[in-house]
């Protein structure tokens, strides 16, 4: 059972016993007992951000449905806030925006935010059509791999804004009404891509992106845009065309599930040898993960019923190993990887998995292996989709031998996905580990968090 639950982070500096900070940040788990249960998902994570943000291109109130309360929200929603937009969160998880009073905040206010997110890049496009200025602090985000603010500021002078770069961060403005452009990617980025239709919409003239990223959450972030009166065309081999517009006013929008914690849920039931019932999921945007998924030997049952979901369950037997590789949208998600990577320690023989995403993924497995899973990372390509990693000698293909018997530890929560991944090993282990980092960062991408744990039956308590 479930006790003492905690939701907010201690921003004090923790003491450091043994390597590990000595906190309320932390999860005890007793492992060993199969996840049995239902869980609901909300809005995607990475669609509810970008559509708040996109509310400060309108001239009228915006309302999302089934926000989810997780701690990215709140950051968000205080930038937004800062920048003179009233948020209001209603009981059933609405969230109304009122940008009619947009202003720009003060550098030192948005300086306490520097660090926690990586949204300020996306409101430049929105504060220069609505104020001529903005301002981005310094930028936080998990410690993944390189994410480079260069496409994001290249794109921005492409369309007419003057770039300031101070100590302090980056001061734009916007002299002129910005202009249309022919943009082509390097890589479908998927934050290069938002920031281009959120520039784009309310720029003068045609913008034609090619290279794009079709992502489910851009196609979801397009529809919110064309609610708001946005005229933009999705031709294919990934070209976007967007029309400028004069104005946009609010929208209401209720955001596609998130299918990376339907993923994360599912790849737990398959560890643990349990079964979850995930509430909210839907196939279409799931059908790469619930390929690999059935190939490992897992199994599903969709329901599309208006409440449905789907069920996810280890239907007994081996599970089997597979060669997996990481791409952009429609290919296997980069943050399915690492959930899926520890169900993969007990699958019988060796699967390979080359990440071709970001290339200091992998970092999570040190924690695994101390666990007792056997897993070796590889600088070489381990498969044949095209990397950019190939020749920079990074760590970013793994093979994994199993079945392993995973024990209980100590472990450090390095980032977001990662956090998940070391729970569910956490969950399927021998005896009684420690998970750090919980609030700090899996309540950033997972709501109610211990709630779930404690509804799927999961052996936990906070100390």
């Amino acid at each position: 059972m479930l006790a003492n639950r905690h939701s907010s982070f201690d921003r004090n500096p923790p003491v450091i016993i043994g390597g590990f900070p000595l906190s309320n940040d932390v999860l005890v788990v007793h492992g060993g007992t199969p996840l049995k249960g239902e869980i609901r998902v909300r809005g995607a994570k990475n669609l509810v951000s970008k559509a708040m943000v996109a509310a400060v291109l309108g001239d009228t109130p915006s309302t999302l449905h089934d926000v989810p309360a997780i701690s990215d929200v709140d950051i968000v929603r205080g930038l937004l806030e800062l920048h003179g937009v009233r948020t209001t969160m209603s009981g059933d998880q609405t969230l109304r925006m009122d940008p009619t009073n947009v202003v720009i905040a003060g550098v030192d206010e948005i300086n306490v935010h520097a660090g926690s997110s990586r949204i300020p890049i996306l409101l430049c496009g929105p504060l220069l059509h609505r104020l001529g200025r903005a301002y981005i602090p310094n930028l936080g985000g998990c410690n993944i791999g390189g994410r480079p603010i260069d496409f994001h500021l290249n794109a921005l002078r492409e369309f007419g804004a003057v770039i300031d770069k101070q100590p302090d961060g980056m001061h734009l403005s916007a002299p002129q009404r910005l202009q249309g452009i022919k943009y082509t990617l390097e890589y479908p980025s998927v934050g290069s891509t938002e920031q281009i239709l959120l520039t784009a919409v309310l720029a003068e003239g045609v913008t034609e992106l090619r290279n794009a990223a079709v992502e489910p959450e851009i196609i979801d972030l397009i529809c919110v845009l064309q609610k708001m009166g946005a005229i933009i065309k999705v031709h294919t081999d990934r070209v976007i065309e967007i029309e400028g517009v004069d104005r946009l006013h609010g929208y209401r929008h209720r955001p596609v599930p998130d299918r990376i914690e339907t993923g994360s849920w599912a790849a737990a039931a398959l560890a643990t040898h349990g079964e979850v019932f995930v509430r909210g999921a839907q196939q279409a945007d799931m059908m790469t993960f619930l390929n690999v998924y059935r190939s490992i030997g897992g199994a599903f049952d969709i329901d599309d019923g208006p409440d449905g979901g789907i069920r996810f369950w280890h239907p007994g037997g081996e599970l089997s190993p597979v060669a997996l590789e990481t791409d952009v949208h429609p290919g296997l998600m980069t943050d399915w990887q690492q959930p899926l990577v520890v169900a993969l320690t007990q699958a019988h023989g060796l699967s390979i998995v080359h990440e071709t995403v970001y290339e200091r993924r992998f970092g999570y497995t040190a924690e695994l292996r101390q666990m007792g899973a056997n897993i070796q990372l590889y600088r070489e390509c381990l498969g044949g989709t095209p990397c950019r990693w190939g020749r920079r000698n990074f760590l970013h293909s793994a093979v994994i031998a199993g079945p392993s018997q995973l024990h209980a530890a100590d472990l450090q929560i390095p980032d977001l996905r990662a956090g998940f991944s070391h729970l569910i090993a956490a969950l399927s282990a021998e005896g009684t580990s420690r998970v750090f980092g919980v609030d700090r960062y899996i309540t950033r991408g997972y709501e109610d968090f211990d709630a779930k744990l404690a509804a799927l039956g999961a052996s936990v308590e906070r100390p």
